[in-house]
């Protein structure tokens, strides 16, 4: 069986961007995960134990996004790192970090284009690496 889990809306004060203005006064952001995970045992078991904590996922996040970088890219790099790295059971997923608010020196909100399109939203499955 495939099963997801998706956490949408986390909204997080960072420092992200290549504008100086951006690294000192900050903005919000917006991050929306889906993870590719094997829950089907929760499904009949009710144990935390056969799933993925949200509250776990939602804090590697909130770590990753403390950590200023000039790319969204970057940042959703680093974040779909840290979580296959801490969860090995996420084969893979989606992932949107979006800036909240407007810049008058850009052409659009950048949550206005579809996530598939726009630079920020990765789709990533993890490849099993051999063992040592």
């Amino acid at each position: 069986m495939k099963t997801a889990i998706h956490i949408g809306s986390m909204r997080f004060y960072a420092y992200h961007g290549v504008l100086p203005q951006e690294q000192k006064a900050g903005n919000y952001f917006r991050v929306e995960v889906t993870l590719y995970t094997d829950f089907s045992r929760a499904l009949t078991s009710d144990s935390l134990d056969d799933t993925v904590n949200y509250a776990d996922i939602y804090q590697v996040i909130a770590d990753e996004m403390a950590h200023p970088s000039q790319l969204l890219e970057h940042v959703a790099g680093r974040i779909i790192t840290a979580l296959t790295h801490q969860f090995p059971s996420i084969t893979g997923g989606k992932i949107i970090v979006r800036r909240a608010a407007f810049f008058p020196r850009t052409f659009a909100y950048a949550s206005s284009f579809p996530p598939w399109i726009w630079r920020t939203g990765l789709i990533f499955k993890t490849v099993p690496t051999a063992a040592p």
